[in-house]
């Protein structure tokens, strides 16, 4: 469950621990007709990157162009926290993370492993971003909803939105 005060006093450390837990979120292009697509996170918390193992020959890759922002948004693994992140998005050959990350996954879908020659990775430099903690509770949701119904200058209380940036 999402915790509130987590979302008030460390928003950024919440993210990424909310990353670490979810097996994909969607990844796109600010500004594009390029339509969004699932994608696996390896987050970096350190440098404030999130890598995505791809292939060269993705529409993804091939819509990149210099200066391409790109944003890519969470939903939580229970359903009660939700993040739009954007930051500068390129394609980078990075040995290095590649064998960071390596693992029977991303095998699967590398015929020639490490060395594919279609295998690149997607390095997301986050800027700024959005996040939305919200009960998970639906009891704690019924009643903060049947308050702000009985009180109309009643706001219902089922969550935290924070803004963050990263630098």
């Amino acid at each position: 469950m999402a915790s509130f005060s987590e979302a008030r006093e460390n928003p950024v450390d919440q993210l990424w621990d909310e990353i670490d837990d979810v097996h994909a979120g969607m990844l796109g292009i600010v500004g594009s007709d390029f339509t969004m697509r699932p994608m696996a996170p390896q987050a970096d918390r350190s440098t404030h990157i999130i890598w995505f193992f791809t292939r060269t020959d993705t529409d993804l890759v091939k819509a990149l162009r210099p200066g391409s922002r790109g944003q890519f948004c969470i939903v939580g693994k229970n359903h009660d926290y939700h993040a739009s992140l954007t930051g500068s998005l390129t394609a980078v050959k990075d040995l290095a993370k590649i064998s960071e990350y390596w693992n029977s996954v991303v095998a699967a879908w590398y015929e020639g492993g490490k060395d594919d020659p279609l295998l690149i990775m997607l390095a997301l430099s986050l800027d700024e971003g959005d996040i939305w903690a919200s009960t998970g509770s639906s009891i704690k949701f019924g009643w903060e909803i049947a308050k702000a119904n009985l009180n109309p200058e009643k706001m219902p209380d089922i969550g935290v939105h924070r803004h963050v940036r990263f630098a």
